[in-house]
């Protein structure tokens, strides 16, 4: 696997490494390539969130801590310097195939340093009961795309902040709580953060491809996409019907629908699940027109819609739409 370099070691916008990972799949053929990146506080929200769900943007502009949007699924993470980003870019498509392989490069990394580190869940690495790494992924055509957390460190106080609406009081219970189900790799491992990101490095990765100026201007202009506030904030028009539940090995599912004579005039699926297929393709369009009716509904969506967001059930999404 090749680590992607940069000519220059500066801390840029998570933005730009969003960018970066996105052009290094169209353009740079390696069969696998990784990289590393930090940034300062930033919130990280998932492709089919709605940001006023699950940033608290009040708290993130009086604390200087930026917001961005991401086009893989997942949840809402915040980052900041004390902690690492990984990215992974591979030929592979196979998505399970993709996770399993990923993760567990990271376990087996985390295992050779003496931490007991396990895979768990759908994107998880943890330590014991704790969660150390999320990761989440997303499909160019021909590549793959992984991104993951590393908690080596962080500002607690402003993980619970930015993602969770709350005031000083429910704040200080926030991080106690929080704290009690993260692991901090500090806390595991006597490795200091730079040492651990060249023992990553020197276990994942056989060789460099050092990005070109060229490189640079081209991942700059690509990163003009997810800096645009139609990106970022979405666009979220008022719905009649507003459904929303937990699915195991989905994740939170909402449908947001305009409903007319019981029949579905517009919708859209928020959460942070894992998205793999066409969503407006094969499940969105196909239900516009149908009648809020489980025959109709059933008729409606032909496909596997496990295809589309990953672990989904044709009669989960149905039951959902109904309930």
């Amino acid at each position: 696997m090749k680590y992607i370099a940069l000519p220059e070691k500066r801390v840029r916008r998570l933005s730009f490494y969003l960018a970066m990972e996105e052009y290094v799949a169209r353009h740079i053929e390696a069969p696998d390539c990784f990289f590393m990146w930090q940034v300062e506080p930033s919130v990280i929200f998932g492709r089919n969130q709605l940001i006023e769900n699950e940033v608290n943007l009040d708290y993130c502009r009086a604390n200087n801590i930026h917001t961005y949007r991401r086009k893989s699924g997942g949840g809402c993470v915040y980052a900041d310097m004390k902690n690492i980003m990984f990215s992974y870019i591979t030929d592979e498509d196979n998505v399970n195939f993709t996770f399993n392989r990923y993760i567990n490069m990271v376990v087996l990394t985390l295992v050779k340093l003496g931490v007991d580190a396990r895979a768990s869940g759908r994107n998880d690495v943890m330590i014991g009961d704790r969660k150390v790494s999320g990761s989440a992924f997303y499909r160019l055509p021909g590549r793959s795309i992984v991104h993951s957390t590393m908690l080596y460190d962080t500002d607690m106080r402003n993980m619970v902040g930015a993602i969770t609406p709350s005031n000083e009081k429910l704040l200080s219970k926030g991080v106690e709580s929080v704290r009690q189900h993260i692991a901090l790799l500090k806390d595991y491992a006597d490795i200091s953060l730079e040492d651990f990101k060249a023992f990553v490095r020197q276990n994942l990765c056989d060789g460099e491809i050092m990005l070109t100026e060229t490189d640079i201007r081209g991942i700059e202009e690509l990163e003009q996409e997810y800096l645009a506030p139609a990106f970022i904030y979405g666009k979220n028009p008022s719905y009649t019907l507003v459904r929303k539940r937990r699915i195991d090995g989905v994740g939170e599912l909402e449908a947001r629908m305009e409903v007319k004579n019981d029949r579905i005039k517009a919708i859209n699926l928020v959460g942070d699940y894992f998205l793999i297929g066409a969503l407006d393709d094969q499940i969105l369009q196909p239900l516009i027109g149908t009648e809020l009716r489980e025959e109709a509904l059933q008729e409606a969506l032909k496909g596997d819609t496990a295809d589309v967001i990953m672990n989904l059930k044709k009669e989960d999404l149905i039951r959902l739409l109904l309930e």
